[in-house]
């Protein structure tokens, strides 16, 4: 089928895709379309996001069933709301010269509209699983003459945990109805619902099983874990125009990220799920309409988004799962149009690259995050192209032209574009004057995964297996990663008198930092909440500031102490990784009081315990705690 007007599709239908701009069919449609015109045999179809499915199964569907019956004969079940409401959109449009009735049923809307639109009766349901399940829970929906069952991004929805709701619904419709299972990959999830659903299947896959999108390019970029944000930052700001989606692996992390983004002023905002749904549309109409450049979401809140021309996806976190990389992957890079996937990682992650590249039979290029150089230069050269295609109003802007030459008189052409420049552009000059190389030294963390192997190679060969060894390398491997997560030498370490008692966490611990020093060019390290207390980390340049902003501050209308931590005594001061790591070795005068008070309280509970035991208690500190009768952390 090279052209829509060649297929058997209704004439009204052809006549409406026409208007739709529809000439030539994707590859997914070429193959779908005949096929469900011709056969009644179920159908699988592997083929990524974007590639026009909904069109493969929508157009023959409408153009096959009997509009004189009201009862569904068409049921579509999909993971979310946002592309229940797209296919459904997409049905009306493709129907909208037949007596053609939709219904479109999601949780998050009225079920009581969703049951009187039932009762008045419709011919196609396209559905979400958890709110079907409630409306045949209730009797209020008849489905045993669905004729075609529809289940789309199949393993999207085994992976949101809709197994048993698919289960319910697929036992509620007849046995000769003909099933369609669309996804983007097959896991045995998904194997298993066609085994037991679907009779003798025909199955099309466009491109290979479980690839990734030919027209994307999958880059990775290996920093250490503190540097993640910063590396996203110059991402941003290497690609001025970019339109795409940073991905997190939880909503705390997705909030955090685009608070962040949103502080430093790029145009970007959160998806995730604790937004209301009336949140949640507003957001995607922002960035729908690219009032926003940079969407940050969990994949859960993603799923099911049709946003067009995305030009990057960022991996900010690798996805557990690894097949939600060729999804998240799969959202840019649509309909023939080059996209990037972007993943920033750091080394201990670089196993799962392998592994990913097995999965969409690609490559990743690793490449280098860029200089401060590098980056300036293409803002600059971004800047000047978009003002040399500015269309010039001659008429308009030529009555001041006389004023604006007398104003330049004195100055050569070079000094005004120099002068032009810098007033454009002298913040991110000066933030990236000194901006450091935060590229990780492949070769040499190398030779410590190399160490790392021989030590384990010998624990092998000394016979130390089993859950003890494996208890020991994840310590020693959460001790690395603690160390290597902290550059002592950039940041300064505070102590603030507030801590978890206030309801303090990370989120909050920015906000109040942003609010009082009023300066999104600081940047801030570590931050770590206790009970009474709390650490922060900034850029050492911003010490003075971080004083000053903070001399008379409040937090819930207690006054805020903030003090520079105490460097470490002893061996720790000379750089010991492993004093270091067994504890905060930073102190204040607040906290060494409150250590004193929790001693003096833990020494009387020892006395009293070994009295009641009856021995006398020697008063000796326990030489595991760290003087307070506390557990070192």
């Amino acid at each position: 089928m090279e052209l829509f007007e060649n297929s058997n599709l209704l004439p009204e239908v052809q006549q409406a895709i026409k208007e739709m701009g529809f000439e030539r069919p994707t590859e997914i449609q070429s193959q779908a379309i005949p096929f469900l015109l011709a056969n009644k045999r179920d159908l699988i179809a592997l083929a990524q996001t974007g590639t026009g499915k909904t069109a493969a199964f929508g157009l023959p569907i409408i153009s096959k069933i009997d509009l004189s019956n009201s009862t569904p004969q068409a049921l579509i079940i999909c993971p979310t709301r946002e592309l229940c409401l797209q296919i459904e959109r997409d049905l009306k449009n493709f129907g909208k010269y037949l007596p053609l009735n939709t219904l479109a049923v999601y949780g998050g809307a009225s079920i009581n509209d969703q049951l009187t639109w039932l009762r008045r009766g419709v011919h196609i349901i396209v559905a979400t699983p958890g709110r079907l399940v409630d409306i045949i829970n209730r009797g209020k929906v008849n489905l045993s003459q669905v004729s075609y069952l529809v289940l789309d991004e199949a393993d999207e929805m085994l992976n949101m945990g809709f197994q048993e709701d698919i289960d319910t619904i697929l036992e509620q419709t007849p046995e000769n109805k003909q099933t369609l299972l669309f996804s983007a990959t097959m896991p045995q999830e998904v194997r298993r619902i066609a085994n037991n659903y679907m009779i003798n299947p025909e199955e099309i896959t466009i491109g290979t099983k479980n690839s990734g999108a030919e027209t994307v390019s999958h880059h990775a970029y290996i920093v250490h874990s503190k540097d993640r944000y910063v590396a996203l930052k110059r991402l941003a700001d290497y690609y001025p125009d970019i339109y795409g989606i940073v991905f997190c692996r939880t909503r705390q992390e997705t909030k955090d990220i685009a608070d962040k983004l949103m502080s430093d002023g790029y145009n970007a905002d959160a998806l995730h799920g604790d937004l209301s749904q009336a949140q949640r549309d507003y957001v995607m109409k922002k960035f729908r309409n690219k009032n926003l450049q940079i969407l940050v979401a969990t994949d859960v809140a993603a799923r099911g988004l049709d946003v067009q021309n995305l030009s990057h996806v960022i991996n900010f976190s690798i996805p557990d799962d690894i097949e939600t990389y060729t999804h998240r992957s799969g959202r840019t890079g649509r309909a023939g149009k080059e996209g990037i996937s972007i993943a920033i990682l750091n080394l201990k992650e670089k196993g799962k690259l392998k592994q990913i590249e097995r999965l969409i039979k690609k490559t990743f290029e690793i490449k280098q995050v860029p200089d401060g150089k590098e980056i300036c230069n293409i803002k600059i050269l971004d800047l000047i192209e978009k003002i040399k295609s500015v269309e010039v109003n001659e008429e308009k802007i030529g009555s001041f032209m006389k004023s604006i030459n007398n104003a330049f008189a004195d100055m050569s052409k070079e000094e005004i574009i120099q002068h032009f420049v810098s007033y454009e552009f002298n913040r991110i000059l000066e933030y990236y004057e000194n901006a450091p190389d935060i590229n990780v030294d492949s070769s040499r963390e190398s030779g410590r995964e190399r160490d790392r192997d021989g030590r384990n190679r010998r624990d092998r060969d000394k016979g130390n297996t089993g859950e003890e060894r494996k208890d020991r390398v994840e310590r020693g491997e959460r001790r690395e990663r603690r160390f290597e997560d902290v550059d002592r030498s950039n940041y300064t370490r505070f102590f603030i008198n507030v801590g978890k008692k206030e309801d303090l966490d990370k989120s909050k611990m920015l906000k109040l930092l942003n609010e009082h020093a009023n300066d999104r060019d600081i940047q801030y390290g570590a931050i770590d909440i206790l009970k009474s207390f709390s650490f922060f980390e900034v850029d050492s340049k911003y010490t003075s500031k971080i004083l000053s902003s903070f001399a008379h501050a409040t937090y819930q209308g207690r006054p805020i102490s903030v003090e520079i931590a105490q460097a470490p005594t002893g061996k720790a001061a000379r750089g010991s990784k492993n004093d270091f790591i067994k504890g905060d070795n930073y102190t204040s005068k607040y906290s060494r009081d409150t250590d004193r008070r929790d001693r003096g309280g833990s020494d009387r509970r020892d006395r009293s315990n070994s009295y009641e035991r009856g021995f006398k208690s020697s008063g000796r500190r326990n030489k595991n705690s760290d003087g307070g009768g506390r557990k070192r952390y």
